[in-house]
């Protein structure tokens, strides 16, 4: 009889055993083999994206797209501290802009820009491109637009406090192009959702160095996958021996000398930005199958093959001889490389190969030797050794983002 019951015990005992390790067998394997999950945001190569224009049919033009008349009236309406449309008009001449973008807040008139800086007797010009815009002036921050023919900027003003999809709407409704203002500023920020503009001010003012935290936040808006151009702007209120109209310059690499075509390539990315009208102008290009032809320019979007492509940086313009220039390359948010060039022959080409499929962007910042601005004395001392800044180019960027 004790030995039947010690045959049970033993029994059962090995039963439990069994129960455990398959128990634990079967936890193991759910654990192996956890349910397949499919990211529906996950990265895809892209389809056919649009062509790049051409590289050659164009024309480069330079301005300031931040400038302030007599109408923005902190100062006092017609203040002798502020400066009228004929100045801004003849001294853009004289520095051989070939546009201007007069950007007077729009909340000092109420958003009627239409009845005042645009209805200026002095708002024309028969060789100088005007933009129409303003100064979008908000509790939220601020921004610029720019139009190549008037619009309806009461109604975009009118709008400014609602949600940001309603903003948008009227933005797409009314055609307009909207910048950034100096995205940093620590009262005059922007606010808005950054799906509502088309380019940022990264370089506001002569003053370089006040830019580092607007760089950040254009950085964190390309690694987003937002293609968003820089450009700078002067912001000058005031006639100043520093900080005045084309410190800095933005350069457009437009189709033609059309109002249109300077807001289309300014939409496009291709701009670069210099210290002031007289400074170098960097231009930024990529060859893509290694034939020694350039296929792809700053602002410009390609599939990205894996395989090597060939960056080219240039100085075009008033360069100073037998100077070395410092490139700063950026690549991804990051530091990717230093180049020098001879200012004999301002030319530098690096390699690098972008990934396929995964997005990637690359820009560029120069420094050297300052370049006098007669006109504004003491502005290439403030602006140190920056020279120039490029938009970037990009690879893998979706174009419907």
């Amino acid at each position: 009889m004790d030995m039947i019951v010690k045959r049970n015990r033993i029994k059962m005992k090995f039963i439990r055993i069994i129960n455990v390790v398959f128990v634990a067998c079967i936890s193991t394997a759910a654990l192996a083999q956890p349910a397949k999950h499919n990211n529906p945001w996950a990265v895809k190569e892209l389809g056919a994206l649009p062509p790049i224009q051409s590289l050659t049919d164009g024309i480069w033009l330079k301005g300031d797209l931040h400038v302030h008349s007599s109408h923005s009236t902190d100062g006092g309406d017609a203040s002798p501290n502020r400066h009228p449309v004929s100045t801004i008009i003849n001294f853009a001449k004289s520095v051989g802009f070939g546009f201007i973008a007069i950007t007077d807040h729009d909340n000092h008139v109420l958003g009627d820009v239409e009845h005042h800086t645009w209805a200026d007797p002095a708002f024309k010009s028969d060789s100088l491109l005007l933009l129409y815009g303003a100064e979008w002036t908000t509790t939220r921050g601020h921004g610029n637009t720019f139009s190549a023919k008037p619009y309806n900027h009461q109604k975009f003003y009118d709008v400014r406090d609602q949600r940001d999809t309603v903003i948008g709407s009227v933005k797409k409704e009314l055609g307009i192009h909207l910048s950034a203002n100096h995205p940093a500023g620590p009262k005059d920020h922007f606010g808005f959702s950054y799906d509502l503009v088309n380019s940022m001010e990264v370089w506001n003012s002569v003053l370089w160095t006040k830019n580092a935290n607007s760089i950040l936040i254009w950085e964190d808006m390309l690694a987003s996958g937002r293609r968003v151009t820089a450009r700078g702007g002067s912001d000058t209120h005031r006639p100043s021996d520093i900080n005045y109209i084309g410190t800095p310059t933005t350069w457009v690499f437009a189709a033609e000398r059309t109002s249109q075509a300077v807001v289309d390539a300014l939409t496009n990315g291709r701009t670069s930005v210099s210290a002031n009208p007289y400074a170098p102008r960097v231009e930024f290009y990529a060859d893509l199958d290694q034939d020694n032809k350039m296929d792809m320019m700053m602002g410009d979007n390609a599939k990205a093959t894996g395989k090597t492509v060939t960056f080219r940086v240039q100085l075009s313009g008033n360069v100073i001889a037998d100077s070395v220039y410092t490139v700063s390359v950026r690549k991804d948010g990051r530091d990717f490389g230093t180049y020098k060039m001879n200012g004999s022959n301002p030319v530098v080409e690096f390699e690098d190969a972008p990934v396929a499929i995964m997005r990637s962007y690359y820009y560029l910042t120069v420094h050297g030797p300052s370049t006098d601005y007669p006109q504004v004395p003491r502005s290439a001392k403030v602006t140190g050794n920056m020279v120039a800044l490029s938009s970037p180019i990009y690879f893998n960027f979706d174009p419907n983002f």
